[in-house]
């Protein structure tokens, strides 16, 4: 009897020694729309997280929201996880299911074993219907959107593309309220709620916040609006050129390489018409960004007073580069005379300020050079990072699920539930908050609906689905891909092929290119 009383002491006491883990993304939210990152728009709580920890410049996501979700929870590729693509069956196999698939774990599901309390308030996108929703793939708690962008204020009027969206409170389909809702706000609520009632608990936790800022529609409160009115007046040329400079300044990118052009199909500020629309549609698109900063604020006051912040690890990130979807100057579904920004209204800000988004890079979300996979990181742990550091060293998305396991003391099996499961792709970083340095091991690939790419220490080999032909970049001293060295190196070309061919193989990888 008092041997079983100890053994119970012992590991209360081993749990609460273990990090509390919140994990929380943006979505198409591109590489320096954040304050530490470059941008001018208002992100307080995440700077903070960056100025007591670290911020890392080569942090790579898959491209989109449903792969990036989908490799960020299973520690694996996201066509071994089932999500190669979107939500969609694309009926070429189980890459590209469109939901998690059975022979993957969850970091839910891992950190569950273990015993810690596992908390979800946000954006799912990996699998629509039951039983491929977070509380059956090991979540205690969800709240939050199982769909895709839907309207912030009112999700019954989002109607897109004639998708409908949904709501979830744990296993049950949850309707918003008509007044008074605003997605983010919501996200932020249930999110610090969940710490209130799990937080002091007897076992750490993992919460886990996807939001869905500032992913369009663009839809924003009228008072956070009206903060960034005029503020973009300069347009996205001159705001490009300052960003790239603070970049340096801030030494997240190095000052030889050159910011890539303005994007092909984007016109010259100076050359554009309706300066005033476009200009509101990005001062609606940095309200949202700083709603949802504002609800981050929300949750680390909320582990301060539970006690908990130096004992949390609290890592920030987004989930593909800004969005260049609706052309140039975004997609309008506005009805007649509609202010922008209110429930009524149904826009995306577009290609072009989307460039500024991923200053210096090119490209966007879906394509897998620099401005569609480089994504902000930003780690605060103040009980084991003591002071602020850069981390350059190449990392994937995948690595996060890793590391958070490592750091759990959690183990990552080789069955679950009666299934066998995909070996870990993802390599632990732990060792970074300690001051050591840290190399991955592997090389780090992407497929996305044929734009194909491997990252192998300073080469990356890329190829656009457009194009027939890859590019060869040295990202030690092009890193915004204007060097294209292919011709030159053709036996790295060829190595760097069969590496991606080799693994596409494993993976179940079927969008290729033809060449």
């Amino acid at each position: 009897m008092i041997k079983i009383l100890w053994r119970d002491i012992n590991l209360t006491q081993k749990q609460k020694q273990r990090p509390n883990i919140v994990l929380i993304m943006a979505d198409d939210m591109g590489f320096s729309d954040s304050g530490c990152y470059g941008s001018k728009i208002d992100t307080p709580n995440i700077d903070n997280l960056a100025g007591e920890g670290l911020k890392f410049t080569q942090m790579y996501n898959a491209a989109r929201c449903c792969p990036t979700r989908a490799s960020l929870l299973t520690g694996l590729y996201p066509h071994q996880a089932g999500v190669g693509d979107m939500v969609g069956d694309l009926g070429v196999g189980p890459a590209y299911q469109g939901f998690l698939r059975e022979d993957c774990v969850t970091i839910s599901e891992v950190l569950k074993e273990a015993g810690y309390t596992t908390l979800m308030s946000g954006k799912w996108h990996v699998g629509e219907e039951r039983p491929h929703w977070p509380t059956d793939r090991g979540f205690d708690k969800y709240f939050g959107l199982i769909s895709g962008a839907a309207n912030y204020f009112n999700i019954e009027k989002t109607k897109a593309d004639g998708v409908t969206r949904q709501m979830a409170l744990d296993g049950e389909t949850w309707t918003p309220p008509e007044d008074d809702f605003y997605m983010t706000d919501a996200i932020s609520d249930r999110a610090v709620e969940f710490l209130a009632d799990y937080g002091s608990g007897k076992n750490p936790f993992f919460l886990y916040v996807p939001y869905t800022a500032p992913h369009w529609p663009l839809h924003a409160l009228p008072e956070d609006i009206e903060k960034y009115k005029g503020k973009f007046q300069a347009g996205w040329d001159e705001l490009r050129n300052k960003r790239y400079e603070k970049l340096i300044d801030l030494g997240i990118i190095k000052e030889d390489w050159s910011k890539s052009p303005r994007d092909e199909k984007v016109k010259p500020w100076e050359k554009i018409e309706n300066k005033e629309e476009m200009e509101l549609k990005m001062a609606i698109y940095a309200a949202q960004i700083d709603r949802m900063d504002q609800g981050i604020g929300r949750i680390m006051n909320q582990l301060e007073k539970l006690g908990e912040k130096e004992n949390t690890i609290v890592m920030f990130l987004s989930d593909n580069g800004g969005c260049h979807e609706g052309g140039p100057f975004g997609f309008d579904r506005r009805g007649n005379g509609l202010p922008p920004g209110g429930e009524d209204s149904y826009m995306s800000y577009g290609r072009s300020w989307a460039n500024l988004s991923n200053t210096p890079f090119r490209l966007f979300k879906h394509w897998v050079h620099e401005g569609g996979i480089a994504t902000p990181f930003v780690v605060s742990w103040p009980e084991k990072i003591k002071e602020q550091k850069l981390v350059d060293s190449p990392v994937y998305i995948a690595d996060i699920t890793a590391t958070c396991i490592d750091i759990a003391d959690a183990e990552y099996p080789e069955e679950y539930d009666g299934q066998e499961i995909t070996p870990l792709e993802g390599e632990s970083f732990k060792d970074i908050f300690s001051g050591e340095n840290w190399v991955r091991n592997n090389p780090i690939y992407w497929e996305h609906e044929g734009n194909c790419a491997v990252r192998d220490g300073k080469w990356k080999l890329v190829s656009r689905n457009e194009k027939e032909d890859w590019e060869l970049y040295n990202m030690e001293v092009d890193r915004t891909e204007l060097n294209d060295l292919a011709e030159r190196k053709p036996k790295i070309v060829e190595e760097f092929k069969q590496k991606y061919y080799r693994w596409a193989d494993k993976c179940g990888v079927v969008q290729r290119p033809i060449h």
